[in-house]
């Protein structure tokens, strides 16, 4: 395993005590949503140092292509459902936030398994619009964490880009499943 893909796995087993500080939050403890703030921007700077680090030393693979956006997911899905109306914090994402945010992610892991059963392979790569949803929603948390007066900017704008990103991702789908039908079609 090499140094960018163990970055991912700390990043994913950082995530079981990033939930655990959400849960037994309390207003009287207030050092654990400090605690949740400091795990989870270690992840965002964990996302950006592996990512880094595999494109220079040319150490992308397999495994990274799946542990870099796993350890993402796991981390941003556990912080939206985490800060819904089931936390204790004052400030936190509305229902309909967490919603959008978790039902793109469920429609394109439906997409990629429909694509995989279909073509027997699959090639993830990020898009522009899926990092800038990424960077929008890690900043929706980080505002949350915060207790921003001002955080619902940051969630409108996850969410604009949420929706965006979903639908191009939508299309590619749709593009890739075409191309795939009308390769068997030809032959």
């Amino acid at each position: 395993m090499n140094f960018a893909n163990k970055i991912s796995t700390f990043r994913i087993l950082t995530v079981p005590f990033f939930i655990y500080s959400l849960i037994y939050y309390l207003p009287e403890r207030d050092f654990l949503r400090f605690l949740a703030l400091v795990i989870f921007i270690l992840g965002v700077i964990s996302d950006a140092v592996d990512g880094y680090i595999a494109r220079k030393s040319k150490q992308q693979t397999k495994a990274g292509l799946v542990l870099d956006p796993l350890g993402d997911k796991l981390l941003l899905m556990s912080a939206f459902i985490f800060l819904s109306p089931i936390s204790k914090l004052t400030l936190k994402f509305p229902l309909w936030v967490t919603f959008i945010v978790i039902s793109r992610d469920v429609i394109i892991l439906l997409g990629v398994a429909v694509i995989y059963i279909v073509k027997q392979n699959i090639e993830l790569f990020p898009t522009r619009w899926g990092k800038l949803t990424t960077t929008f929603q890690m900043s929706a948390v980080i505002a949350v964490l915060l207790q921003l007066y001002f955080s619902f900017v940051f969630w409108w704008l996850a969410v604009i880009f949420t929706i965006i990103s979903g639908i191009d991702y939508i299309m590619r789908g749709f593009k890739i499943l075409y191309a795939a039908d009308n390769s068997r079609n030809s032959h």
